[in-house]
């Protein structure tokens, strides 16, 4: 029963991400305005915007204009539950579980919006952060995942320092923007939640994941070495990456 309550939950706020994905790149607000559909502008009515299942019943159409709905919505419901479960399985009811539901549900957001706009929103960096460092205040948090204060300081100082000597350094040897400063506020929220040494990991597994992702564009030639690509998935994939080997990387390091 609580799984299902997990999934539903999920699903529900990966709706609401669905919101955010498609509103904020554009300034609108998440919180007002019914939603709609982008090709006829007819409302949604709330049957047809069930989590999941309206999808499915709808035969991934609009009811009013029979416009193909993006499959990326149904996908976000579904990791967004997905996550909800898999957290809940690991941790239980706790407030661990609360702040990665907070984590999950932000970088699926996050992904999404740089994936197709190459923008990281402060709306959401910001908050992170501010979570991030709060928690470490918590002494009842589990201290194998969640860093003490002057780590989690260390941790934002240099998950942003990294990322801007990257841009400073790409900029002066060949003049021209290889980063942005959203990708470093990013990996700064991360080293917020995870602490320092959670970093160079990080740092390290994005670069693999993003360069697997262009090589057969590169193969092909539909892409250059220079060719401008979102990192903040990357980012993302890496920290997922060090969360679920963390206890395989303490062991490395004690």
């Amino acid at each position: 029963m609580f799984y299902l309550i997990a999934f539903i939950f999920g699903s529900i706020w990966g709706s609401f991400s669905n919101v955010c994905i498609h509103r904020i790149p554009d300034d609108i607000s998440v919180v007002t305005g019914r939603s709609h559909c982008p090709f006829c502008k007819a409302q949604i009515k709330w049957h047809d915007n069930i989590p999941l299942f309206s999808y499915l019943f709808l035969n991934a159409r609009c009811r009013h204009c029979s416009t193909k709905i993006d499959i990326k919505y149904f996908l976000v419901e579904l990791v967004s539950a997905i996550s909800f479960v898999v957290i809940f399985h690991f941790f239980g009811v706790s407030l661990t579980t609360l702040l990665f539901f907070v984590l999950s549900i932000s970088f699926v957001i996050i992904f999404f919006i740089d994936f197709k706009h190459f923008i990281i929103p402060n709306e959401l960096t910001y908050p992170l952060m501010i979570i991030g460092l709060l928690k470490s205040f918590d002494p009842n948090l589990d201290t194998t995942l969640f860093p003490n204060l002057v780590n989690s300081l260390a941790g934002g100082f240099f998950g942003y320092a990294i990322i801007w000597l990257i841009i400073f350094t790409y900029k002066k040897i060949r003049n021209k923007e290889g980063m942005g400063l959203g990708d470093a506020k990013l990996l700064s929220a991360i080293g917020f939640w995870f602490g320092w040494m959670s970093i160079p990991f990080i740092i390290f597994f994005s670069s693999i994941a993003a360069l697997i992702s262009v090589i057969p564009d590169l193969i092909t030639n539909k892409k250059k070495l220079s060719s401008q690509i979102p990192f903040g998935p990357f980012i993302i994939i890496g920290t997922l990456i060090f969360l679920f080997s963390n206890d395989y990387i303490k062991i490395f390091l004690s």
